[in-house]
């Protein structure tokens, strides 16, 4: 339970009207401290850090917000504890030249939030941080930085030098998403921070590259891979952005060789294409084997237009009969699903384009390993040779309609990969690539997951794991880059290769190998060997010296590509934590509690990650994988800025300007020409721009949203309504703090402690609101947890026991005792709040927790943040069903006098008698037992029980549960007014009851539904029924008048 640390679970030990003695002296022992992040402060230092925290009248956030982050880091309070069970979360490693959009600030708020619970649970907490090198994103801006200051290009410079500009901006511009990450309230280790290309990360990824191709699971390949023409480089299916555009179908002829013709006197098949450049590296044209036009023509030949290859007709699968004309162009060194296609059918790889996307003079042709066939005809059309490939289009398009090949053009809607980075359209493309073969790596993988040593939550998306992981291609790992860890494999003269860890290694393997082969390599080997320079199985660098300048030995070249960025990022969970040394935290944080991470690269990070770390460590990455769904815009488009509908989380915390929002949208855009209706449809959305909201605004509002694994629709008015709630807790933490500093709220040991209805109550219900909060947060629902909260603090807390409170507090006839178990309860259960709000709004919650706590006993000297309080834990014994039920009722005659003044139109101000009669047994007594508050908080001159029901005059009436709330009408009402209300209050009820009795009357629904619940509709015609006689009987008074 959480009132305070009267004991080592911080609860007081009763909760009856007058507490025993046992209670009020209530002794406060010290929650377990964390001894290295904790650091004592003198009384004098705490009066002083008293004054600071002074609340305002108004909730500012931006006033609290660096302040007590500053503080949080500077005290090392995000540290490990050293002490409990280890709980570990990694960061997935946004990109160094990133900055912070709403999928991160979303998925940060959910570690976050899960970070700072777990280490008020008293876990051994690590929230590990670090960023990712990302190749192509650094590897672009450095060269456009270097291109506007110094008119160079990376060519210009050379590598070397290159990548130590590159170097140079990540010390002077790299933390730009590091500092937003401090914004959003991340507790990260920032002392244990990493990056993905820091010394010790590179030595990890260079020894599982080694490992892996020692073992023959890495390889050296030609293969097609997604080609960006603009970066010359191999990029990820995730870097590819499919544009959904107007385009063209070809519909080309494509002549029968040797005479043949179709089953229907045709001399050539119809072929269509969206790219018909790709025409000059067709190997064949494929037919479904099923399709009875074309079953005599398999096995014939085509003859090629424009290029004179002869290419047979081949019977696949692939074919779509009922799609065009049945007939596929295969292009294997072009077009992935062709690729397949040519593997089925033994055919060669035809390369017609270099790797700007030009055609090439003379075809390049392999076999289906990858190499060369000299003795194949490799000519192609001259007239295309060096054309771009979209010109080659225009230009063979026209040749082929001169040749009357051309039968018709279709338009269509059809999808383009543009390079995310580039901008450029992506060519499928047969280059030399390093690739990780899958197959041996996916079964461990697999089978974590089917055995339950992995976890998906939502469960659901554990079957898409398990269908990429059952269709997965050899992995392309290689890129052509400058920036990233260059792969650590050399070549000799003959483009032999040798893998190492270093160039040592690499020349060691080189010499030993080649020993067997050249007396030279022997003598040299044998030289080193003799010299000492070779150690542990690496020549040193006088030693590659020495074979070069003595033997005349040429020294080994490295490859000049890097890794992609999801090879190193694979290792993230192990790596960070020191591997392959055998390190403390690599023994105490591995394997992580929980990857919180988004279903778009389950397969492209969270597979990789559990294949590699298998593979490496014998242990699972993580234990659990919390699948969140993706950041939309309000109508459920996705952000982008080509739609320009995207958010900056840190505009929601600190405001923005309409016309600075709209540069913001507009500026840089890849498409101008949208600039326009963006800048448009923007100044309607946020006609005064954007008001500051804070961070834990934002962050609650991400926590509300986060249902599982669904998808998300930002939503600015519940944004705003929890920027209100953050004003709620201020403004009730003021009234608490009016009311209870410098006054007894029941530190003493032998204060005497009386506790009113209202206090057991708000008391009963805060052991509810922790069990709710902590189960939902055991089941990842950040949703559940929010609201629970927001209810508790809103509804009960804030809008009823604070009024609740007032006519103890400021009646003069209330006793010593009572007016200190209120002030008691008043401040314990805030500081309960404020315990169980920390993890979700941190900021806030420090900031009034400073004020609150020392009223609830808690020496801020010893325990200076609410960090390092323990989570609360409710306890059955503090539970009070009686008092609820009691206050349930006393909220109800409110409500209802509450009802009648705003139906009839009554001032508030106006002191009325109310009447109560009919009702259960106890309401009496309830009655007599809460006048107090009922004068005080209904505004009632006086409240009478009325023994006999007929006997009351001309009423209002409302109902709670059977018995009625009665407000004489006498010089309160017009007449027509309130017969016009009561007809209308009939003609509802007669709709509920014409529906339930037609559900009723239904056999289908009283045959087949349990009685249980035909009974409930049973009952609630019943009170149907009984409300709408109640109602008649009133009409019927009032209209006697």
């Amino acid at each position: 339970m959480s009132l305070a640390p009267f004991s080592a679970r911080g609860a007081p030990s009763g909760h009856d009207a007058r507490a025993p003695a046992s209670y009020n002296r209530a002794h406060f022992s010290r929650f377990p401290r964390r001894s290295n992040t904790v650091r004592r402060r003198s009384s004098f230092q705490a009066a002083l850090l008293q004054a600071e925290f002074a609340m305002d009248k108004t909730y500012q956030p931006e006033q609290i917000e660096t302040r007590w982050y500053q503080r949080w880091e500077a005290d090392n309070r995000f540290a490990p504890s050293g002490e409990g069970k280890p709980f570990s979360i990694m960061i997935p490693p946004p990109n160094v030249t990133g900055s912070l959009h709403m999928g991160h600030a979303f998925q940060d708020t959910i570690m976050d939030t899960l970070t700072r619970w777990k280490r008020m649970q008293g876990n051994n907490t690590l929230w590990q941080v670090g960023t990712d090198h990302a190749g192509i994103a650094t590897q672009m801006l450095v060269e456009r930085k270097v291109a506007a200051e110094e008119g160079k290009s990376r060519h210009d410079l050379g590598r070397e030098a290159f990548t130590d500009k590159i170097w140079e901006w990540k010390q002077e511009s790299g933390g730009h998403i590091t500092r937003q990450l401090r914004r959003m309230g991340a507790s990260v280790d920032w002392s244990r921070e990493r990056f993905t290309m820091d010394d010790g990360f590179y030595k990890a990824v260079q020894e599982v590259f080694v490992r892996l191709y020692e073992e023959n699971l890495i390889y050296r390949g030609k293969r097609l891979v997604n080609w960006d023409p603009t970066l010359h480089t191999a990029i990820s299916d995730l870097e590819v952005e499919n544009r959904e555009q107007q385009g063209q179908f070809w519909h080309f002829r494509y002549p029968l060789a040797d005479g043949v013709t179709t089953d229907d006197g045709r001399d050539h098949l119809i072929v269509a294409t969206t790219r018909p450049e790709t025409l000059l590296g067709d190997t064949g044209v494929a037919v479904n084997p099923k399709d009875p036009r074309f079953a005599s023509l398999i096995g014939k030949f085509i003859t090629l237009p424009l290029v004179g290859r002869r290419i047979p007709i081949v019977a696949d699968e692939h074919a779509d009969m009922d799609k065009g004309s049945g007939c596929v162009k295969i292009t294997p060194a072009h077009d992935f699903n062709d690729y397949e296609v040519g593997k089925r059918q033994g055919h060669l790889l035809i390369n017609v384009m270099t790797q700007d996307a030009k055609i090439r003079e003379q075809a390049e042709i392999f076999d289906l390993q990858g190499r060369p066939q000299p003795n194949e005809d490799a000519s192609l059309p001259a007239a295309y040779a060096g054309l771009d490939r979209f010109a080659a289009r225009e230009a063979l398009v026209a040749d082929m309609d001169a040749a009357g090949l051309l039968e018709k053009v279709e338009a269509v809607t059809n999808t383009l990969p543009y390079g995310d980075r580039s901008g450029d359209v992506i060519e499928p493309l047969l280059t030399d690539q390093w690739f990780v073969a899958v197959e041996e790596l996916a079964k461990p993988a697999i089978a974590a997951v089917e055995n339950g040593d992995i976890e998906f939550v939502p469960k659901n998306y554990e079957n898409m794991y398990f269908a990429w992981m059952r269709d997965l291609q050899d992995w392309c790992i290689s890129r052509q880059l400058w920036w990233g860890h260059r792969i650590p494999a050399w070549y000799d003269a003959e483009g032999r290769v040798y893998v190492g860890r270093t160039e040592g290694e690499a020349t060691a393997k080189y010499l030993e190998q080649m020993a067997e082969q050249s007396e030279t390599h022997a003598t040299a080997f044998n030289y080193l060997k003799v010299l000492n320079l070779i150690q542990e199985g690496k020549v040193s660098e006088q030693g590659i010296e020495q074979i070069t300048n003595k033997y005349g030995l040429k020294r080994l070249s490295q490859d000049e590509d890097v890794l992609d960025t999801w090879f190193s990022s694979g290792l993230w969970t192990f790596g960070t934590l020191g591997w392959p040394e055998q390190t403390p935290e690599l023994a105490t944080f591995h394997p992580s509690s929980v990857l919180v991470t988004g279903f778009d690269i389950i397969f492209f990070w969270v597979a990789r990650m559990i294949m590699m770390t298998l593979k490496f460590t014998g242990e699972v990455p993580f234990k659990k994988v919390y699948v969140h769904g993706l950041v939309r815009d309000a109508q459920g488009q996705k952000m982008s800025k080509s739609k320009g509908n995207v958010l900056d989380p840190i505009d929601l915390i600190d405001g923005i300007s309409l016309d600075d929002l709209v540069e913001k949208r507009t500026g840089n855009m890849m498409q101008p020409q949208k600039a326009k209706a963006i800048a448009k449809a923007t100044r309607g959305e946020f006609s005064e721009g954007i008001e500051p909201h804070g961070t834990d605004a934002l962050r609650f509002t991400f926590l509300s949203q986060a249902t599982t694994g669904r998808d998300i629709k930002f939503d600015m008015g519940r944004l705003d309504g929890y920027r209100n709630f953050c004003n709620k807790l201020w403004n009730a933490s003021r009234y608490v703090l009016m009311n209870a500093e410098g006054q007894d709220t029941g530190l003493a040991p032998q204060a005497e402690i009386e506790l009113s209805l209202a206090d057991r109550f708000i008391i009963s219900r805060l052991q509810q609101t922790e069990t709710q909060v902590t189960k939902a947060l055991e089941e990842f629902r950040f949703d559940h947890a929010s609201q629970a909260l927001y209810d508790f603090v809103w509804n009960e807390y804030c809008d009823w026991y604070l009024e609740l409170s007032k006519p103890v507090l400021w009646d003069e006839a209330a006793s010593e005792a009572a007016k200190r178990g209120t002030r008691r309860t008043l401040v314990r259960v805030l500081e309960a709040i404020l315990r169980l709000a920390h993890p979700m709004m941190p900021y806030i919650s420090e900031e009034i927790w400073q004020r609150v706590a020392p009223l609830a006993g808690i020496d801020t000297a010893d325990a200076p943040s609410i960090m390092t309080q323990p989570w609360p834990q409710a306890e059955q014994d503090k539970l009070d069903e009686q008092a609820t039920r009691d206050i349930e009722w006393l909220k109800g005659v409110i409500v209802a006098v509450r009802n009648i003044r705003a139906e009839m139109n009554i001032a508030p101000g106006k002191a009325l008698e109310v009447l109560l009669t009919k009702g259960e047994a106890g309401d009496r007594e309830r009655l007599e037992a809460n006048r107090r508050f009922l004068a005080k908080l209904a505004k009632l001159e006086s409240v009478t029980w009325l023994d006999d029901p007929a006997a009351a005059p001309l009423c209002a009436t409302q109902l709670v549960g059977e018995m009625e709330v009665l407000v004489p009408m006498a010089d309160l009402i017009d007449k027509d007014v309130e017969l016009a209300r009561l007809s209308k209050e009939i003609e509802k009820q007669d709709k509920l009851i014409t529906g339930t009795e037609k559900k009723l009357g239904n056999e289908s629904f009283t045959a087949k539904a349990p009685e249980a619940v035909v009974q409930k509709e049973r009952d609630k015609l019943a009170d149907f029924k009984a409300a709408r006689a109640l109602l008649a009987e009133q009409r019927d008074k009032i209209a006697a008048l």
